[in-house]
């Protein structure tokens, strides 16, 4: 589960504590694993297993896969062979508001369904919060396989669901973020149209984390993660949303772990409905709680007869520059490029942001129609370039609006916890076009994928923007 918003521009002002208690000495990584027991055989999959179609009532089976074990809460009583029931006190972690408890008015089943729900009742005269959470821990761990899970989330500011991962053995490795974490899908309640897939890790934090449009509240979506030693990969609804092999752990000032530590270890799943928390933040009187369940239908868990755990850690790959010494691709805006994939720059509104962003004439026009609720609701950035410890960089632009307002630049680290290699530096553009130019000396790790970015949302204005001749350059 989130233990910080990813995507977000305030990340290091709202970055959260931490989710467990992950503490203790570190651990050593097995030749070869399934998920109880070592195996020999050599077996590596590269794209999502196909499903077959099941007779009525059967659980489906899938192409490589065998069924580890599932739980589709047919019944009139939770399985607590499978199950634990959760129980923490408000203020846990993320300054989430909930308690967690063992009550069937919070984890119960309904209609071939597990519903988790959210009450809101009063405590000391304030609004007070139960909720339920489950986790699968020393019952159903397992290392690597493919877990498969059907929900829907609700509606609701500061509704929070999540199904996600943590290991067995939480000081294996060392405190969160070492130990590791696999979000298998998060949604937030006011903004339905996002889900979300992530993937924690390291010393420092960092985290991947990919997005997927949709409407998530409108009925049961399929959620699924596929585990291997060299590669992790998410899907929903069977579109592949996430391809990460590259992470790491380590204790501070020791080397690295060796891959693919931390994610080498058996983990267990989890499910909960969180309320408020430094993501979603806190409900208001539009949240129904009269809706507030998140349900799942079933959850499956399915594992390879072997897996090959011989795997080597890719190398990272640093993009070089333009002739003239320019990261950034196209920063002349002289292609007409498609503004909605992950090559060069991508448009993209988050939070309740709405607007459009066109090339022509050499450059971007940025229109905006809704601010948002964040710096980043309207977001303009291109990712993937280098940033080299002790290099110093210039980032320079055009830019101009129909009218005086302000804009945010930044260079941030999507993949390294997003800490700042250049500060979020809010500035004020007028009608008259001006070269903005901001020099960093980058003082973090080597990392490929930093990302500069250009934030116009929550600013209290919406006046287009035209942004051309972008450069970041090493001086």
């Amino acid at each position: 589960m989130k233990k910080r918003l990813a995507l977000s521009i305030t990340a290091l002002l709202t970055a959260v504590s931490v989710l467990s208690g992950c503490n203790g000495s570190s651990g050593s990584s097995s030749n070869s694993s399934t998920a109880t027991e070592q195996s020999t055989s050599s077996v590596q999959s590269t794209s999502s297993a196909q499903t077959s179609e099941p007779a009525s009532g059967e659980v489906p089976q899938i192409s490589g896969y065998n069924l580890l074990w599932n739980d589709e809460f047919d019944g009139t009583a939770l399985d607590e062979s499978i199950w634990n029931r959760e129980l923490r006190e408000p203020g846990w972690t993320n300054n989430e508001l909930q308690e967690y408890t063992d009550s069937d008015d919070n984890i119960f089943l309904r209609d071939g369904k597990l519903v988790l729900k959210a009450i809101k009742t009063e405590k000391d005269g304030k609004d007070y919060y139960t909720s339920g959470k489950l986790n699968s821990q020393s019952k159903k761990q397992f290392t690597y396989g493919k877990v498969v899970v059907s929900a829907k989330a609700p509606a609701g500011k500061g509704l929070w669901p999540a199904v996600w991962m943590m290991p067995e053995d939480e000081s294996y490795y060392g405190q969160w973020p070492k130990c590791g974490e696999i979000d298998i899908m998060e949604v937030l309640g006011h903004d339905l149209s996002t889900a979300y897939c992530t993937i924690h890790y390291g010393e420092p934090h960092a985290e991947q984390q990919g997005t997927l449009a949709g409407n998530f509240g409108d009925g049961f979506h399929e959620y699924s993660v596929e585990w291997e030693p060299g590669e992790i990969r998410w899907y929903i609804d069977n579109t592949e949303v996430l391809v990460v092999n590259d992470w790491f752990t380590a204790v501070n000032g020791e080397d690295e772990k060796p891959y693919p530590a931390p994610f080498d270890q058996p983990f267990f799943v989890q499910m909960n409905l969180a309320v408020g928390g430094d993501w979603p933040g806190n409900p208001d009187a539009s949240t129904d709680f009269d809706k507030a369940e998140f349900e799942i239908d079933y959850v499956r868990v399915y594992q390879k007869d072997s897996y090959d755990t011989n795997v080597t850690k890719p190398e990272k790959n640093y993009r070089e520059p333009l002739e003239d010494g320019n990261y950034i691709f196209n920063g002349d805006f002289a292609e007409a490029e498609d503004l909605d994939d992950d090559t060069n720059w991508k448009f993209i509104l988050l939070e309740g942001g709405d607007g459009a962003a066109e090339i022509k004439d050499n450059q971007i026009v940025i229109s905006t129609k809704a601010v948002g609720t964040q710096d980043y609701s309207v977001q303009l950035v291109q990712p993937e370039l280098p940033m080299i410890k002790g290099n110093t960089y210039r980032v320079t632009f055009d830019a101009y609006a129909d009218e005086p307002r302000d804009m945010i630049v930044a260079v941030t680290a999507p993949t390294a916890g997003w800490v700042r290699y250049l500060d979020d530096t809010k500035f004020g553009i007028t009608a008259e076009k001006q070269t903005y130019t901001f020099d960093f000396t980058m003082t973090q790790k080597d990392d490929p994928n930093g990302r500069l970015e250009f934030n116009m949302g929550n600013c209290g204005s919406t006046a287009t923007i035209y942004i051309s001749n972008v450069r970041v350059e090493k001086v």
